[in-house]
């Protein structure tokens, strides 16, 4: 299949390109590593101007009503910059999760969204969860005229940074129950919700979040009681194909970045790209990469589908082609490169964290492979 990108996502893509170049050089990007914000504000309003915070909104709301194509042209031309802002979190999977309700709370969420005035991050998966999204142990009762939030999640990207929270509960059944989940707009701030925010291994921001007695009144509800299952897992499967995306966009520079390399290390009075061998490993990474690339392809084309286990099957068997592919280029880039390969001081060493967290991202290798099997 010839998958070629249409004259306007060429536009968006050499525009963020362009953008993540200038704006967010190595240097930058440890700058801000260091720091401990975990992001740059200024950055955030350079995206917003471009779109990219418009991407997945509806022009109806101030946004561009782009879909998952868009998108992965996003994710391929800011994934080699490594980016730290809120990208996936919050201009892919909390907009892709919004656009599924009616309602105020969903549509002024939207257009602030859309603008780049706030940041939503979804909080769902819990410590117990292991990826299954069906798992949630969370609780919300009723509470005089609104509800009572109790429970746990954990590892939620961007808490820190993020206005407001998605926050999904169980109203009814039990944890693995298709039904009875039901998703809430939860202000960072509100009494009796705590966040404890930690580095992950590539350097983003996440947080465990604790929902004690958390009161929120009934219009914070999103859709139905017990019905925000089915949009939460199709945003996330939205995220899923923009993190491929991204993957793929980093293999390809550890590709570049290694083949530059191997040309000009000199060894035994020539460059060690002359060795046979090494050759053999620089084209068993390309083999990868190309895999991926055409599984990214089929995932964006596939997550939008309503056709439930259509969709789980491409994208799982889309996971499971990219991590292993991500492990391979990764560990051959650090290996090809020498001790070097491991240090701060070389971006090989950042894109290899990225790769092993985007790994177990929404369910790791053998989580899909199985999901695949059961499909």
């Amino acid at each position: 299949m010839d998958f070629e990108f249409s004259d306007e996502q060429r536009q968006l893509r050499e525009a963020v390109e362009g953008f993540a170049t200038k704006e967010y050089t190595f240097d930058r990007l440890r700058a801000i590593k260091r720091s401990g914000a975990g992001w740059d504000p200024a950055v955030w309003r350079g995206l917003a101007e471009l779109g990219v915070t418009a991407l997945n909104v509806p022009a109806a709301l101030g946004g561009l009503g782009y879909g998952p194509t868009e998108t992965l042209a996003l994710m391929d031309a800011s994934g080699p910059s490594l980016l730290l802002e809120p990208i996936l979190t919050s201009a892919v999977i909390a907009t892709a999760l919004l656009r599924q309700f009616d309602g105020a709370s969903a549509t002024e969420l939207l257009r602030a969204l859309a603008a780049g005035d706030r940041i939503a991050a979804l909080a769902h998966f819990e410590p117990s969860s292991r990826f299954e999204t069906r798992w949630v142990e969370s609780r919300v009762t009723p509470a005089g005229p609104g509800f009572r939030l109790d429970g746990h999640k954990a590892v939620v990207a961007h808490a820190g940074l993020a206005q407001v929270l998605l926050v999904s509960a169980r109203s009814r059944g039990e944890a693995g129950d298709a039904e009875g989940v039901s998703l809430f707009v939860v202000p960072r701030d509100t009494p009796g919700l705590t966040l404890t925010e930690y580095l992950t291994v590539d350097g983003q921001r996440a947080a465990d979040i604790r929902l004690d007695g958390v009161r929120v009144p009934e219009s914070s509800r999103l859709g139905g009681e017990g019905e925000a299952l089915a949009p939460i897992e199709a945003a996330l499967d939205v995220g899923l194909a923009a993190v491929c995306a991204e993957a793929v966009s980093i293999m390809q520079a550890l590709v570049r970045a290694t083949v530059e390399y191997l040309n000009t290390r000199q060894q035994f009075g020539q460059p060690i790209g002359r060795f046979q061998a090494l050759q053999h490993r620089v084209a068993d990474m390309t083999v990868h990469l190309e895999q991926a690339r055409s599984m990214s392809y089929l995932a964006a084309m596939r997550c939008a589908s309503t056709d439930l286990e259509e969709r789980r099957r491409a994208l799982s068997a889309a996971k499971v082609v990219i991590a292993e592919a991500a492990r391979f280029v990764g560990q051959q880039a650090v290996q090809l490169h020498g001790g070097m390969g491991m240090t701060d001081e070389l971006k090989v060493s950042h894109w290899f964290k990225r790769l092993t967290a985007i790994e177990i991202l929404f369910g790791d290798g053998d989580f899909h492979l199985q999901r695949f099997a059961a499909a």
